[in-house]
């Protein structure tokens, strides 16, 4: 079928100034651009007053998890009514992939966060991935290979070095996941088992994204001025030693270095900013391609533990109540929200558990004023019924300003690094990231429009090879998103729904219209992307 759609304020995805322009599809392929097309079409669209640009590609995503659901469109839905039509998945070292049918560590593979419930398969290997769900899911994929579950696959979370044995195995997974057509390898250094990795094993990692020239994406392991991964509580920033990390594994090598969500944790962690940036431009001076992704959102998402010491939660009920347990655990805990610079008013309650609904949306100081009690004690209850596990929403990560001056910088790409939770409060990003970014460029605060554009679309699809993707241009895939500029310009943001996007084409498929989705055709538009 033969799409015409007339009269479109154009962003092509180039960063170039938009013009005023047509564009005609057939089948799931752009046959041409053009100030004016004339001929026949099976269906003509005026876009007089909207703008068109390229499908939104989510840089930083999980979703390969969500695509192996029995119910996908659920979970897909509001990336969907944000514009975005492409997902580079597989990040943060925990893909959906890369283990071998006989692994003995199956319950390991996830890190905790994702799981095979109620999905259609497993699939050990990209060429399985790709094969069961191309054309079997709602928009399109490209997979990174997940260290921390190549390595779970072969040797579980134990704390130690991998036999060579082992990480032959590991090595042999990953390479094979390049070769099948992975946009790249990730890493997580805050998750098990990424986390026991040494510096050597992970140049090895690299070394095969040199070698196949794609890039390495990375979880680095800390992003804070203090955390668990360092002892030393003073001096350098937790956030920029990780940092030194990633320079001794990059330099020299000309690897693609993609770091993963630029966030600050606490308020204190900010100071870090400037440093992290010259060190960036200092690796980019040698040789190494390195660039950065962020979410335009200034909270982000934890495990309710995030400031309890793993000691304590290793303890038994009645260890944990003896008082000088409690006067450590209640130093530590200061401790660390001082040198963090955030505190129980900025740790949200997410979800804890069925039947304790009424914390969700609530701050453990709110909850503490509720319930007459202190801070402390608040917070700990929430830890204990929650079995540890409970979900947080906390900040600060960003502010508006870093926010603003990253999507300045030429080398930053755009993403949500969200998905949809089964219960409880929602990751905000999951709802306007995509729009906010827009709005940001034409309120003034962020970039231009058409630099943005080229954020969510060309620059990321350059950067994962996703080829005939990411552009309007004669021949490539037609993914389209359409916006009204006014009405994002004047939109209210962080309302739990997206604004401005008005259609949505995947593949030359129209699948968003007047606000609807087209559930059926949404089965099949969906291409697996091997690069």
């Amino acid at each position: 079928m033969k799409l015409l759609l007339k009269n479109a304020k154009i962003y092509d995805g180039t960063g170039g100034a938009p013009f005023t322009g047509d564009v005609l599809t057939a089948g799931e392929r752009i046959l041409r651009v053009a100030p004016q097309i004339d001929g026949p079409a099976d269906r003509v669209i005026d876009l007089a007053g909207k703008a068109l640009a390229p499908g939104f590609i989510d840089a930083h995503s999980h979703n390969d998890w969500f695509a192996l659901k029995t119910d996908q469109l659920r979970y897909f839905r509001p990336f969907l009514l944000q514009g975005i039509t492409t997902f580079v998945t597989g990040n943060c070292g925990i893909s959906a992939v890369g283990f071998e049918p006989d692994c003995a560590f199956m319950e390991k593979v996830g890190g905790g966060l994702f799981n095979y419930q109620d999905t259609t398969g497993k699939y050990g290997s990209i060429a399985e991935y790709c094969d069961a769900l191309d054309r079997h899911m709602p928009c399109n994929m490209a997979m990174l290979a997940g260290h921390c579950t190549a390595r779970a696959a072969v040797g579980g979370y134990e704390n130690r070095r991998l036999t060579p044995e082992e990480e032959k195995g590991m090595l042999d997974i990953l390479e094979k996941a390049l070769r099948e057509g992975a946009a790249g390898l990730s890493l997580g250094l805050m998750y098990e088992p990424g986390l026991y990795a040494d510096v050597e094993e992970l140049k090895k990692v690299a070394a095969l994204c040199v070698k196949y020239n794609k890039p390495f994406t990375v979880h680095p392991r800390a992003e804070s001025k203090v955390s668990m991964a360092y002892p030393q509580l003073f001096g350098r920033s937790h956030l920029l030693r990780a940092f030194d990390e990633l320079v001794e594994i990059a330099r020299g090598t000309g690897l693609k270095l993609q770091y993963s969500h630029a966030i600050f944790v606490g308020r204190n962690s900010f100071g870090a900013k400037e440093e992290l940036m010259r060190m960036m431009d200092q690796l980019r001076a040698e040789g190494v391609d390195v660039m950065f992704d962020i979410y335009n959102e200034c909270l982000g998402v934890s495990v309710i533990t995030v400031i309890l010491p793993v000691w304590y939660q290793g303890m038994t009920p009645e260890q944990r109540k003896k008082p000088l347990t409690r006067l450590k655990l209640a130093a530590l805990v200061k401790a660390s929200s001082l040198l963090l610079g955030f505190g129980f008013p900025d740790i949200q309650v997410a979800y804890i558990g069925p039947g304790y609904e009424k914390y969700e949306g609530k701050s453990v100081r709110q909850i503490a004023r509720e319930e007459g009690t202190s801070d402390l004690k608040a917070y700990l209850k929430l830890c204990e019924i929650s079995r540890f596990i409970g979900r947080v929403n906390m900040g600060p990560y960003s502010t508006p300003e870093v926010i603003s001056e990253f999507e300045h910088n030429p080398n930053c790409l755009f993403m949500t690094d969200a998905w949809l939770e089964e219960h409880g409060v929602q990751n905000p990003a999951i709802y306007d990231c995509f729009p906010k970014f827009l709005r940001d460029a034409l309120r003034g605060t962020g970039d231009t429009v058409e630099a943005t554009v080229r954020r969510m679309t060309g620059a990321t699809a350059d950067r994962f090879m996703l080829r005939d993707r990411g552009y309007l241009r004669d021949g490539y895939y037609a993914d389209l998103t359409v916006f009204d500029e006014e009405e994002i310009r004047n939109a209210q943001p962080d309302q739990e729904k997206p604004f401005g996007i008005k259609m949505l084409f995947i593949n030359g498929v129209p699948v968003l219209e007047n606000g609807v989705l087209d559930e059926q055709a949404l089965k099949t538009t969906g291409m697996a992307l091997r690069v």
